[in-house]
C-alpha cells in the first residue's frame, strides 16, 4: 500500500473556559455557539481516535493504520516501543479563561494509578492578547508541607510563578510540573498519549448548571513536581530556512522551521514518523514525485518510510516538526 502525508479530522472539546478562536484565527469548521477550548489534531487517545482525511485512506481510524501498517506508518523503533498505542496527541487550545491549575503524573505514577502513559508535554504560543499570562513552576523554593498550607489557606497563587507571554513563546512542561495556561491565549500542544489530569483549584468557579469541577488534590500531592527552577520558558533565536530546536526529550522532539525558500528534509537518520503542525502561511510537501499542501492551522502526520521530502512555501511558512 503506498503511502503519503496524512491529514485527519479535527476533534473539537467542548469546555467551561473555551472560546472561538479555533474558529477564526486557525479556520476550523467549528459551531460559533459553543466554546470550543480544544482542538484534537491526532489522536489515539481512547474514543478519541483520529480519522484521516485526505487521500486513498479517508476514512481510515489511526488505530487501523497502526494494526495494518506498524513500523511503516511508526517506524521500527517507536513500533517497538508503543505498539499499537500511537504515542503522541496533538492540540491546539484557545483559553478564553483561565484553565484550572494542574499536575499531571510522571510514567511511574501513571502507570501505578491508572494503567496508563504519564503526561509530559510542551506548549507554543501562537496568539497572546496584551498581558495574558499563564502559571508554570514555582516562583520560590516549596515543599510539600508550605504547598498544603497555601492550598488550605486560599494562596496557593502566591508560590505559583505567573509569567506574562506573547506571540512565539515556548514552555516545555515535565510531568510533575505545576502549570495553568491563562486568559487570552491560543496555542499548540505537545504532549504524551495520556488523558489524566489532577486539578488543585479551579478559581471557585461552576458550570450552567451550578456545578463545580471536581478537584484532584490528594492525587495531585504525590504527583507534584517542588522543584523551584530560576527559567521556565525556552530560550531560542529562530535561524531562517534552517530548523531551530524548541524541545528535546525521550517523549519527543520539536523543531521550529521557518522557511522563505524551497528545504528539504532528510530523515533516514529517524525510525519514527514526523508530524508537522503549521502555525502560519502555507507549503507544498513534494515527496515520491507527489504533493501534498499544508495550510494554517492543520497538522499532518508523514508516515516514517517516507525519507526525502521538499517543502515549498508559497511565500513564507512557519510551522513545528516533530518526532519521537
Amino acid at each position: 500500500m503506498h503511502l503519503y502525508p496524512m491529514k485527519f479530522s479535527p476533534i473539537p472539546k467542548e469546555t467551561i473556559w473555551g472560546g472561538n478562536k479555533l474558529k477564526t484565527i486557525l479556520s476550523k469548521d467549528f459551531p460559533s455557539n459553543k466554546k470550543i477550548g480544544e482542538s484534537w489534531e491526532i489522536s489515539g487517545v481512547k474514543n478519541d481516535i483520529s480519522i484521516v482525511s485526505n487521500g486513498h485512506l479517508k476514512g481510515e481510524s489511526l488505530n487501523n493504520l497502526i494494526l495494518n501498517l506498524g513500523p511503516r506508518l511508526l517506524g521500527e523503533k517507536v513500533y517497538q516501543n508503543f505498539g499499537q498505542e500511537f504515542p503522541l496527541l496533538i492540540k491546539f487550545i484557545d483559553a478564553n479563561d483561565a484553565l484550572s491549575i494542574q499536575v499531571h503524573p510522571d510514567d511511574t505514577l501513571a502507570k501505578k494509578r491508572h494503567n496508563s502513559l504519564g503526561k509530559t508535554e510542551m506548549w507554543y504560543i501562537l496568539d497572546a492578547e496584551e498581558d495574558a499570562s499563564l502559571i508554570v513552576g514555582f516562583n520560590q523554593k516549596v515543599d510539600q508541607k508550605l504547598y498544603q498550607q497555601k492550598l488550605k489557606e486560599g494562596n496557593l497563587e502566591e508560590i505559583l510563578n505567573s509569567e506574562k507571554v506573547e506571540n512565539g513563546s515556548c514552555y516545555f512542561i515535565p510531568a510533575g510540573r505545576v502549570h495553568a495556561i491563562g486568559k487570552g491565549i491560543l496555542l499548540a500542544e505537545i504532549q504524551q498519549t495520556s488523558d489524566i489530569t489532577y486539578r488543585m483549584y479551579d478559581w471557585n468557579r461552576v458550570d450552567k448548571l451550578g456545578q463545580s469541577r471536581e478537584l484532584h488534590t490528594d492525587l495531585a500531592l504525590d504527583a507534584i513536581d517542588y522543584t523551584h527552577e530560576n527559567q521556565y520558558a525556552t530560550e531560542y533565536t529562530s535561524d531562517i530556512n534552517e530548523p531551530t530546536n524548541l524541545a528535546t526529550s525521550n517523549y519527543f522532539t520539536t523543531n521550529r522551521l521557518i522557511f522563505d525558500k524551497e528545504i528539504k528534509r532528510d530523515y533516514t537518520h529517524l525510525n519514527s514518523f514526523v508530524i508537522y503542525i503549521c502555525l502560519e502561511g502555507e507549503f507544498d510537501i513534494f515527496y515520491n514525485d507527489e504533493r501534498t499542501q499544508v495550510t494554517k492551522g492543520e497538522s499532518i502526520l508523514i508516515p516514517s518510510e517516507l525519507k526525502d521530502l521538499d517543502l515549498i512555501p508559497k511565500a513564507k511558512a512557519d510551522c513545528l516538526e516533530v518526532y519521537i
